[in-house]
């Protein structure tokens, strides 16, 4: 993997946005598979241009879209879901915890911030199950805590990690736990992070910070400190 952030089928979105009264980067992804695009996080809402402007940049239009896999159901994450499905028939994904609060039959875990259109989810992912891809096979993991039910992408062949927000980029230290003002159970958050500790893990990409080349060893460094 480059600085870039791109394999081979696997592709980072970097996007600035505003998001909660403060400017953000979000790094959305997309894998290529034989089917078309699976997206993992969308963003907040009003992202979908951005993310039509990457995919373009890619020779792909958000019609290529198949799947969208939701790391979790924070605001900055899924709130762009329904509008990105006015140009897509794509099949809506998420672990089965978090499959409630994106259908809007639970309220935002996190406070009204992240409230947005509900969507329904037409899949409900367990750990371990394994999606085929041309970046090779990307393995969902459980790692809860940050949210009740929310998952981080594995790809073994490369040895990297989609860490959605298990664990961050964006802070002092290149690589660093999840940010405790925003998880609520910061317990199982950490055993999420010894978890990720035991995968092969190169190169990680996170939600919040983007690509780093850092894994395992760092990883394993993060949960001995904080536990």
């Amino acid at each position: 993997m480059s600085n870039s952030a791109d394999d081979p089928g696997l592709h980072a979105l970097p996007i600035t946005v505003e998001y909660g009264g403060r400017e953000l980067t979000i790094t959305p992804a997309v894998v290529e598979t034989d089917r078309g695009l699976v997206l993992i996080d969308v963003g907040p809402e009003g992202v979908v241009d951005s993310l039509r402007t990457h995919l373009r940049s890619l020779e792909h239009e958000l019609e290529d879209i198949w799947l969208v896999v939701l790391t979790h159901h924070d605001g900055d994450h899924a709130g762009g879901l329904a509008e990105l499905l006015e140009h897509t028939d794509a099949v809506v994904a998420t672990h089965r915890e978090e499959a409630p609060y994106i259908t809007g039959e639970r309220d935002p875990i996190k406070g009204d911030g992240d409230r947005y259109p509900p969507v329904d989810v037409d899949l409900e992912l367990a750990d371990g199950v394994r999606i085929p891809t041309l970046a090779g096979p990307m393995e969902i993991v459980a790692t809860p805590g940050h949210a009740p039910g929310h998952v981080s992408l594995y790809f073994p062949e490369s040895g990297l990690l989609l860490a959605g927000d298990a664990l961050v980029a964006d802070g002092e230290e290149p690589l660093s736990g999840p940010k405790r003002e925003f998880t609520p159970d910061m317990d199982r958050a950490l055993e999420s992070v010894g978890r990720l500790a035991d995968l092969e893990i190169e190169h990680t990409v996170c939600y919040h910070g983007g690509y780093v080349d850092r894994g395992s060893e760092q990883i394993r460094e993060i949960y001995e400190r904080q536990s």
